[in-house]
């Protein structure tokens, strides 16, 4: 009998299936057999949204959910756009199918550690070079005509609407503390200025953050040695893309900061008011913001009374 996936209406009936390897392994080894590839020791990735295994050292299966289809959409896109046109090793497309409705994709490995796996440990040198590396990584997929993935909805200007009628709904339910909520009115209104609706797009991954990289080792020095999971890319204005590494890893650390926003392109004499309050208007307007959760900058909440102080300590230099 030829094992097959169940049907999904939701995302959140998707995870607990995912999280027993015994539901979904035989149609794994379907699927891998099926293309002639061997799959003896499957390895399972726990951290993402997808069902992503290992077969073996050279080759992953990601499997999308039908309600993610528009990530393999996203997915598929932006390694065809983007291969051969970066400095940064990216998975490479072997195969791509379909089972039961589910989308999939078979992807070469990238060598290397996930940033997640060492990010805290590294020497503060080390994480300086590595955000001054994301930060070029960042520029260089930028500079990749966006093509086909321009189709991808919805459009920025679109997209940053939306956001801005809902941010004061999302982060109230979020818990964020009144007295940042406080200035959320005038950042909004400053927003519609500071964030180009109808600049000339880039590609975007929204997520350069330490899950969504490879790190490699040269001469005992931490670098970039890969970039995965492209589910999420839109178009869009660049500077969105500075987000996820100046929240999760940056910390507020000048240094840090410097390096990722001159690895980005700007000089110090870019970084002023303006630029800092876009970027806060941007962190409070992307689609997973919750600082609650995000900026790690120890005591935070303590340190600042207000949004334009807030800004201040996530982007000092």
């Amino acid at each position: 009998m030829i094992a097959s996936l169940p049907i999904f209406t939701d995302y959140e009936a998707f995870r607990p299936w995912r999280a027993d390897p015994s539901r979904w392994l035989p149609v794994v080894i379907d699927i891998a057999g099926g293309h002639g590839l061997a799959c003896a020791a499957p390895q399972v990735f726990t951290t993402g949204t997808n069902l992503v295994v290992g077969l073996g050292d050279e080759l992953i299966l990601k499997v999308f959910p039908p309600p993610l289809r528009a990530q393999f959409i996203s997915e598929r896109g932006s390694l065809a756009q983007l291969r051969g046109r970066i400095k940064i090793p990216i998975p490479g497309i072997v195969a791509e199918g379909e089972r039961d409705g589910w989308p999939y994709l078979i992807i070469t490995r990238l060598p290397g550690v996930l940033g997640a796996e060492v990010w805290a440990s590294l020497p503060e040198a080390d994480k300086e070079r590595v955000l001054a590396e994301i930060g070029e990584t960042i520029a260089d997929v930028q500079r990749v005509p966006p093509g086909p993935l321009l189709e991808i909805e919805p459009r920025w200007d679109v997209f940053m609407r939306g956001q801005i009628e809902g941010c004061r709904a999302r982060h109230e339910r979020l818990g964020l503390a009144p007295k940042f909520r406080d200035g959320l009115d005038d950042l909004l209104r400053d927003a519609a200025e500071l964030i180009p609706m109808h600049a000339s797009p880039v590609i975007l991954t929204g997520e350069y953050i330490p899950e969504n990289f490879l790190l490699t080792q040269q001469d005992g020095r931490w670098h970039v040695g890969g970039l995965i999971d492209f589910g999420d890319v839109l178009t869009g204005w660049r500077d969105y893309d500075l987000l996820g590494p100046g929240a999760f890893m940056a910390a507020g650390r000048p240094r840090r900061v410097l390096s990722l926003l001159e690895g980005f392109g700007y000089s110090p004499s870019d970084i002023d008011f303006a630029l800092k309050r876009r970027l806060m208007a941007l962190m409070l307007l992307h689609r997973s913001s919750d600082l609650n959760r995000h900026i790690c900058i120890e005591g935070w909440q303590a340190k600042t009374d207000d949004l334009l102080q807030l800004q201040e300590l996530i982007w000092t230099t």
